[in-house]
């Protein structure tokens, strides 16, 4: 018998054994943050109905909001068609980006060209 949850068979760690998780508010779809899982990161968060990430600069796990009081509620968890990216949307309380903002994606605009159908940028 396999100790690996059904659940998470398809998806494909990267080297590091960690994949990418994007965050996303479930009844707004604003993309809140990025991180990373492990497998057992995953699984917590399969099962515990709060969102666990692998943290690359400290080693460590950490359960977001324990020390911010900033929760994420699990909603839903996907796998992307490739099994290389997972989507968890969350019921987010209060910010998600460690510099006291919303979403992590509020910086920088980077000032693309807006694409249109039909009509050729190059």
């Amino acid at each position: 018998m396999s100790d690996i949850d059904p659940r998470i068979e398809r998806v494909r760690f990267g080297a590091d054994g960690l994949v990418a998780a994007v965050i996303q508010q479930w009844d707004t779809s604003e993309v809140l943050m990025l991180a990373w899982m492990d497998a057992e990161a995953l699984r917590r968060t399969l099962t515990s109905g709060r969102v666990t990430f692998w943290s690359r600069s400290r080693q460590e796990y950490w359960r977001k909001g324990d020390t911010s009081g900033h929760v994420q509620y699990v909603r839903e968890v996907r796998l992307d068609c490739d099994g290389d990216t997972l989507l968890v949307k969350v019921d987010q309380v209060g910010v998600a980006c460690h510099t006291g903002t919303r979403t992590c994606f509020d910086a920088d605009d980077l000032q693309a060209v807006i694409g249109a159908e039909g009509v050729r940028h190059d």
